[in-house]
């Protein structure tokens, strides 16, 4: 065989080389944006997931390998439609046909569609969607876990269109829901993290002060000091939404006592809602003296030792609270007095 000959078959070889190395290429999901994970855009036609769009970006450069051009890996940009964005669905019967198989993908993308219809119907067709509701918030909480950014995100945001719509129907299936987006807000992405704040913020918003209060209250005594501050800060604002009146019906005695367990948590978050929660109930004691100063009428009459307290805010204190914690309560009345 000639050289030339031999020339030729080696290039021919070389060339099938290339072309299987090719088509065997893989192709990567890339999410660009904040921490390179996603491109976190507020804005997008309505009614319908603008995105996920795939678009493949090869090198520019022509004499780069041919493998490196078209391994190059497509980019997915994910844009987030606010609420108020959103628009009714054309058929909304035809998606709730599919809505849990859809949500129940293994494709995080059909997925992210899914989480989107959910946010349409909860706004727009809650009542065909009531029958399936609590399908829907097991599959919500399951893409609130993965731990693709970009899906957790949108599951976030299906949670605070799923608690407005339905607000106190939501309280049945709320604690899974409820401990996962207590987790995200104590995440160190920013992104993820603030949703999650305005999230739960909402729902104190959204729930009847009472069940909320009810849910919260173990949170505020969690292992996880992270999540201790959030539900602090959210038990603050449940217990100003009560009034009053709703206070004395809940108990002022149970709400120092929650107050008072996180005046000297870790975080300062926490001890800041947790002092504010303190100067609001005694406001909320003189207010209603009346209704609770009989027990140092009664003190008085039993001829009790000098030694008992005349203020009955600090006798109400010493009561409810040990000691050293009444004495952590009574200082944060004293300043803020």
């Amino acid at each position: 065989m000639s050289e030339t000959a031999l020339r030729n078959v080696n290039a021919v070889l070389l060339s099938e080389r290339r072309s299987i190395s090719a088509k065997k290429a893989p192709m990567k999901v890339v999410l660009t944006g904040p921490n390179d994970e996603n491109l976190d855009v507020c804005r997008g036609k309505v009614g319908r997931l603008q995105a996920p769009v795939a678009s493949v970006k090869p090198k520019s450069n022509s004499n780069a390998p041919m493998e490196a051009q078209v391994a190059a890996p497509p980019v997915v940009e994910i844009e987030y439609i606010l609420s108020e964005d959103l628009k009714p669905l054309e058929e909304p019967d035809v998606n709730l046909e599919t809505l849990l198989t859809r949500l129940d993908s293994k494709d995080w993308l059909t997925v992210l569609d899914g989480l989107n219809h959910v946010r349409q119907l909860a706004l727009f067709h809650s009542s065909p969607m009531r029958h399936i509701l609590n399908n829907v918030v097991t599959l919500v909480v399951k893409a609130l876990k993965n731990p693709r950014s970009a899906l957790c995100k949108t599951a976030i945001m299906a949670s605070v269109d799923l608690l407005k719509a339905y607000q106190d129907d939501m309280l049945e299936v709320l604690d899974p829901m409820l401990l996962q987006l207590l987790l995200k807000a104590t995440q160190d992405k920013r992104f993820v993290c603030e949703e999650a704040e305005k999230a739960l913020f909402g729902m104190t918003m959204w729930l009847s002060p009472y069940p909320a209060l009810e849910k919260l209250r173990p949170y505020v005594s969690h292992r996880n000091p992270r999540i201790r501050a959030k539900a602090a800060t959210c038990v603050y604002k449940c217990v100003s939404r009560l009034g009053v009146d709703g206070m004395n019906q809940y108990g002022l005695e149970p709400l120092i006592q929650i107050a008072a367990a996180q005046l000297n948590d870790q975080l300062p978050e926490a001890r800041e809602a947790a002092r504010k929660l303190v100067v609001d109930l005694h406001a909320v004691y003189k207010q209603s003296s009346p209704l609770v100063s009989p027990v140092a009428k009664v003190a008085e009459e039993a001829d009790v030792e000098s030694s008992q307290p005349s203020d009955p805010w600090e006798a109400f204190c010493l009561s409810s609270l040990n000691p050293l914690t009444a004495q952590a309560v009574l200082r944060v009345t004293c300043v803020a007095n």
